[in-house]
């Protein structure tokens, strides 16, 4: 952190970052962290929050998810974080 005040290269700095980044993520699925996939799924109170609810574009797609404003995460089969979803109806 403190080479990054004094670096000239701009690129350096945020390949380093992105590098970090990319580690700590990887570190974290291996100990079974995973983000949940919920865009387009059948509203699950045990996975979702729902925030708002918006008309459905269609019938089929009323109860599903139509936006994912926040991710959900799973520590092994348990949710350790909801995903926070706008709903159809």
């Amino acid at each position: 952190m403190n080479n990054n005040d004094k670096s000239e290269d701009i690129e350096a700095v945020k390949e380093g970052f992105k590098l970090i980044q990319h580690k700590f993520s990887h570190t974290l699925e291996t100990k079974g962290l995973k983000s949940m996939d919920s865009l387009g799924e059948v509203f699950d109170v045990d996975k979702h929050e729902a925030l708002t609810q918006i008309p459905a574009p269609s019938k089929k797609k009323k109860g599903t998810v139509l936006d994912v404003i926040e991710p959900g995460y799973l520590l092994g089969d348990k949710v350790i974080r909801f995903a926070k979803v706008v709903v159809g109806n």
